[in-house]
């Protein structure tokens, strides 16, 4: 997951025309309409994780060094996080009593090969037991082969600054897929390539000339990691999901997508946050607060309208969506992650129905997890206290309910109206909202009872 870094750079501004690409003309009603599109049998409902934020008992990484040394924004000890390690086969039931037919994680790089040469056979068999146990409770793996960690080993050789590292990833990601083809895995390159090249800048940290060169060297990997993929695992599906960056989404789809558009398979999106002249709390973001950024479930539409319209002859993956509370307390202003789940559902289901070839949907994420650096951020279907809890407990929010009431029902229902109200101009595509009018108060918004 990376909603941390995903707004980490951002403050919102007003802007005169939409990162993403050019404006649509195509936009919803002031007043919501009521979602006509229903998800198609066979869509791919999924819930997602990363393997260093979940597991725990972690090898020598890049990413065990920056919580050792607190780097920076590093706020709390990674400890052993939620332990998915040892409880995999609980928690894949958990994601199978939801409904959902896909299951994202991560093979760590870290975890598989922690010394160059070595490939630890205990990791094997977890993640060989983990890709089987995820076959077996009825979901789909889609496996992460960079979620932004890399081995110790690597870290001392200079990372991405050293060519020899593009070489040594394809040799393990060469490896992770000739384990786990014709299994039906949908695979994911790198996580977020913005995400990750901030994060390493701020954490590691690189200067300009070091970014600039670790973003060349993500996008000539994927690129070659794309045709490895077909080749050794003929039929499988390859993306990179795309951080969603509201007003700098320009910078952050220059990481890796805006070049590599020819070696996707589909179009994974990361939505968390959007904004718009009635909204600009996504400046919490500067202050790692980011419970208290109000969300935009609307933007999420033109994010989708405005990527199909770029790419429209692939289909459309929302990779993670999600919203964190303040260490699981409720949301000051009474907007729960059922409310959150629901109206974002409702926007997917207006793009659909407005043309969008909506592919699947991950919720970010199953349980809590290490926030890379703190635990205090809660996006968990299954709410963990990993710092005061020795239990592990997973305890489950009221949006379990609604997301198995979801996928059951193929989305909400026809006559449901969003609780949050739509803002006036969004930044997702101010010709189409800051010209219309002023959207009906907030008061017809809200569902009775």
């Amino acid at each position: 997951m990376a909603v941390i870094v995903l707004v980490a750079g951002l403050v919102a501004m007003p802007s005169a025309s939409a990162a993403t690409g050019p404006a649509t003309s195509t936009a919803p009603a002031t007043a919501p309409a009521p979602a006509t599109a229903k998800f198609p049998p066979g869509f791919l409902w999924g819930v997602s994780t990363s393997g260093f934020q979940g597991e725990g008992h972690f090898p020598d990484s890049n990413w065990t060094r920056y919580a050792d040394r607190k780097a920076n924004g590093v706020t709390d000890p990674y400890g052993n996080s939620v332990d998915f390690l040892h409880r995999y086969p609980s928690d894949l039931k958990l994601a199978k009593g939801l409904g959902v037919n896909v299951f994202r994680t991560s093979i760590e790089w870290a975890r598989v090969e922690p010394r160059r040469g070595h490939r630890d056979p205990k990791a094997l068999a977890y993640y060989d037991d983990l890709v089987r146990r995820i076959k077996a409770n009825g979901m789909r793996p889609m496996l992460t082969l960079d979620h932004w960690v890399y081995p110790g080993w690597v870290a001392d050789q200079g990372a991405w600054d050293n060519p020899r590292t593009q070489d040594d990833w394809l040799r393990n990601a060469r490896f992770v897929v000739d384990r786990y083809k014709g299994q039906g895995v949908i695979w994911i390159t790198f996580n977020e390539a913005s995400a990750y090249i901030y994060k390493e800048l701020t954490t590691r940290p690189m200067d300009l000339g070091q970014m600039l060169k670790m973003r060349d060297a993500l996008l000539k990997t994927h690129r070659t990691a794309y045709d490895m993929i077909h080749r050794v695992d003929p039929g499988a599906l390859v993306s990179s999901n795309v951080a969603y960056g509201t007003a700098l989404n320009g910078i952050f789809d220059a990481a890796l997508f805006n070049d590599a558009t020819d070696k996707l398979d589909f179009i994974g999106i990361d939505y968390y946050y959007g904004a718009n002249l009635e909204n600009f709390t996504s400046a919490y973001a500067l202050t790692g607060e980011f419970w208290k950024i109000d969300p935009e479930p609307e933007g999420l539409y033109y994010v989708l309208k405005n990527y199909q319209r770029r790419l429209p002859h692939l289909p459309v993956y929302v990779v993670e969506s999600g919203m964190p509370t303040d260490n699981g307390k409720p949301r000051q202003d009474g907007y729960t992650r059922s409310d959150h789940l629901r109206d974002h559902i409702y926007w997917i289901q207006r793009a659909m129905a407005d043309g969008v070839k909506m592919m699947g949907y991950n919720y970010w994420s199953l349980t809590d997890n290490y926030e890379w650096g703190s635990y205090r951020p809660r996006f968990g279907l299954y709410t963990v206290d990993a710092l005061a809890d020795p239990t592990l407990t997973r305890r489950p929010t009221d949006a379990v309910p609604a997301y198995r009431s979801i996928i059951a029902n193929r989305g909400v229902a026809s006559g449901y109206v969003p609780v949050r109200e739509p803002g006036w101009c969004s930044i997702e595509d101010p010709v189409a909202t800051c010209l219309g009018t002023t959207p009906t108060p907030p008061a017809a918004y809200r569902v009775p009872g």
